[in-house]
Parts: C-alpha cells; sequence; structure tokens
C-alpha cells in the first residue's frame, strides 16, 4: 500500500539537496572572487606609475615603484635644483613656487634667508641670469628617509663678466602623496643645506 510519506520524503531529498547545491556554489564563488580581489589589488598596488627616459612620471600600468625608486630620487632632485637655482628676472618667482613644492620648511627657511639678504632684488636690479649647467647627485636608498648630496655647477651672467660656481647642497627624501602636477615623484627634500660655494671659472 503507497502512503504519501514517501512523495514528501522525496521532495524533502530534492530541497535539500538543491539547497546544499546553492549554498556549495555560493562558497566557492566567495573564494575565487576573494583571491581575484587580492591579486588584482597586489598587482594593481606594484604596477600604477612609469617613469620615462627623463625622469617624468606619467600615471600608467605594469611598472615597479621600487624598481624606479633611483630614478625618481634621481630626477625629483634634478627637478628641485633646476627649479631653485635656474633663475632670472622674469622667471624667478614662478620658478621658486614650484621648487617649494618640492621641499619642506628647511627649503622655505633657505628661501627666506636668500630674499632677506637681498639675493632676489640683486636679480632684478641687475638683470642677472643664473642658469644651471649640470646636476649631479648621489643618493643612498638603503633606509628612508634617503640621505642625497648634490653637485650643480651654475654660472651667473652679469652682462659683460659670467662666473661659474659649484655649489653643494646635502639633505634627505621622504615619500608623501604624489601631487599632479605639483609632486609628481611623491618625494619630499627635509633637512635640505648649502655646504658649500666656490667659483670655479671667470669667463670675460
Amino acid at each position: 500500500m503507497k502512503t504519501p510519506y514517501k512523495n514528501i520524503y522525496s521532495i524533502l531529498k530534492l530541497n535539500r539537496f538543491i539547497v546544499l547545491s546553492v549554498i556549495i556554489g555560493a562558497v566557492l564563488t566567495c573564494i575565487v572572487s576573494i583571491v581575484m580581489v587580492i591579486k588584482l589589488h597586489k598587482e594593481s598596488v606594484n604596477n600604477a606609475f612609469v617613469v620615462n627616459t627623463n625622469g617624468s612620471v606619467i600615471p600608467l600600468k605594469m611598472v615597479s615603484q621600487r624598481e624606479n625608486l633611483n630614478v625618481e630620487t634621481l630626477a625629483h632632485l634634478e627637478l628641485f635644483h633646476t627649479y631653485f637655482y635656474n633663475i632670472d628676472a622674469s622667471n624667478y618667482e614662478k620658478n621658486l613656487e614650484k621648487a617649494l613644492w618640492l621641499g619642506n620648511s628647511s627649503v622655505d627657511a633657505l628661501y627666506r634667508q636668500k630674499k632677506a639678504d637681498g639675493v632676489y632684488n640683486r636679480l632684478l636690479q641687475y638683470s642677472l641670469v643664473q642658469k644651471v649647467l649640470s646636476i649631479e647627485s648621489k643618493v643612498d636608498l638603503q633606509n628612508e628617509p634617503y640621505e642625497f648630496e648634490t653637485k650643480t655647477i651654475f654660472e651667473i651672467n652679469r652682462g659683460t663678466i659670467t662666473d661659474t660656481y659649484e655649489l653643494t647642497t646635502t639633505g634627505k627624501m621622504i615619500h608623501v602623496d604624489r601631487n599632479f602636477p605639483k609632486n609628481t615623484h611623491g618625494l619630499l627634500i627635509t633637512n635640505f643645506f648649502e655646504n658649500s660655494l666656490k667659483k670655479i671659472t671667470d669667463e670675460n
């Protein structure tokens, strides 16, 4: 004799099978999704920017920031020293403003000292042109903050006379948030100091 309970048991078994299948499928989907997100995050963190041959930073993909650290620090120092020392009566305000974005209060203090000493007034008064000829830097990347030493060769054109100087500067660098276009390398110069300045040639 057939009873209705057999049909109920069959339905319950089928329902349990469906529920378990759905749960297992959902768990597997979640695991795969988490693994994919973690992998994608790691790739995006390590592959956010590219540095081209002249040291400029472009927000592209698939390059390691660590591999480009040496290029970026050298490019940052070159950019800063160019802005800070390659000046004349027409561009000094614009260049110094850009330079101040690349350093901390130690750079600002030096700028204020030079301003108080009348450096920029003489630039305007005598129409001086201070032109950077070369910049060579050494950076210790073992530990942050990164210590550096930079030798900048520049000339000052006084009309009929051009004097050439070698300036040695030192300081440290730390990482900060990138700011396009004001601080594209995401580095900040600290403890900046002008160590020595010597005249190397006189040209008439």
